[in-house]
């Protein structure tokens, strides 16, 4: 009994400082699907939902290097509960762009009246010049409905907004194997938005409930990762890259999937000092990879390992290049679970810094950043 606790002891105290350079810190307010990002002057910013899944809020709070509290909580949607979290792959997502500003894009709950496309909204709000409020939601859909899973939003520090979705074309009679990404690019701070246009001419598909990821980087490129849905047992996860700010894409990658439904997953990205990474979910396990943007292909594919399916993954990457990846296990349907995290070297080799915690609520994800301490935040 006394080597069995000291053994449960040991490995505790090894656990704790294997995770010394990981901060947790739950999601402010009880609310679920934190979206976090970290500008270039150190403050974060955060978005998440709350309410009824079926239909709720989103609030967005920032906080600077020089403070320990969070600011008080400005609600995003100018229209009550016009967001829905149930399923988690529907929930909103942020981008930071040029001077501060912040982009939200989510889907809707409902049918918008007078609407020219088919299914529910894709609503877009940004922050004010003065920061205190977020202007009127928008629909940017105009043709390409049928959104399901699948809606990100990406922004650079040049003024481009990138709103990207999977859709349906009203002439769509293929199903899921019609489906395509659409993006609507603003060129002007997301003022305004050109009408959407297919991101590739490549009959992929788009798997209708799963989520998807866009990103921009410094240096023009917009990256945009989903899951096809090409026959209905083809469900591989694809990464578009474009190279001219969002005017045209080419599919740079295909992880394979043979799985006949959908696995209701989502994918992430982060780029920093010039290099992207990409995460998503395969046969239940989590794959990332580094994006060269000179040639847009990936490293050699690293997966973490983990106690239990792993899903809904979230990467960030520090200034020395190390790369930490965090996923959650356990979750499902209207079900909780616990986050698990890795850091890996900025070789893109596994290190003995990794943990886990218990706690991430039904239909809630994570998102990690990475502080210019070089630690990392994971919010839960």
């Amino acid at each position: 009994m006394r080597l069995l606790f000291f053994v449960i002891f040991c490995a505790e105290i090894c656990q704790a400082l294997a995770s010394e350079r990981i901060q947790l810190e739950r999601t402010p307010n009880g609310g679920i699907q934190p979206q976090a990002a970290v500008g270039t002057d150190g403050e974060l910013h955060l978005i998440y939902f709350k309410g009824e899944a079926k239909g709720g809020n989103i609030f967005y709070v920032r906080r600077s290097l020089a403070e320990q509290k969070l600011s008080e909580p400005i609600r995003v949607n100018s229209v009550s509960n016009s967001a829905v979290a149930m399923g988690t792959v529907r929930g909103a997502q942020a981008a930071l762009g040029s001077n501060g500003h912040i982009h939200v894009l989510w889907n809707g709950n409902a049918e918008v009246h007078n609407s020219t496309h088919q299914g529910p909204p894709l609503w877009y709000a940004r922050l004010s010049d003065a920061g205190n409020v977020f202007e009127p939601q928008r629909d940017l859909i105009s043709r390409a409905g049928g959104l399901d899973g699948g809606s990100s939003i990406a922004a650079d520090e040049h003024d481009n907004v990138y709103a990207m979705w999977h859709g349906s074309l009203p002439d769509n009679s293929q199903g899921e194997a019609g489906r395509a990404v659409f993006i609507s690019r603003s060129s002007n701070g997301g003022k305004t938005f050109a009408p959407e246009q297919a991101a590739v001419t490549n009959k992929t598909g788009a798997c209708g409930c799963c989520g998807m990821r866009a990103m921009a980087d410094a240096t023009g490129n917009v990256f945009a990762l989903y899951r096809g849905a090409s026959e209905k047992i083809d469900r591989s996860e694809i990464l578009l890259v474009s190279g001219n700010h969002g005017e045209t894409f080419s599919v740079a990658n295909e992880h394979p999937w043979k799985i006949p439904a959908c696995p209701m997953s989502t994918a992430t990205m982060a780029s920093s000092n010039g290099k992207t990474v990409a995460a998503w979910e395969t046969e239940g396990k989590i794959f990332f990879a580094a994006i060269n943007s000179k040639t847009s292909t990936l490293s050699k594919l690293q997966s973490p390992a983990g106690l239990e399916k792993q899903k809904h993954p979230s990467v960030a990457m520090n200034k020395k290049g190390e790369i930490l990846v965090a996923w959650t296990e356990g979750t499902g349907w209207g079900r909780g679970g616990s986050l698990a995290w890795q850091i890996f070297n900025a070789e893109g080799n596994p290190t003995e810094e990794k943990g886990r915690a218990h706690g991430v609520p039904a239909w809630s994800l994570i998102s990690c950043v990475a502080k210019g301490d070089g630690t990392f935040l994971i919010v839960y």
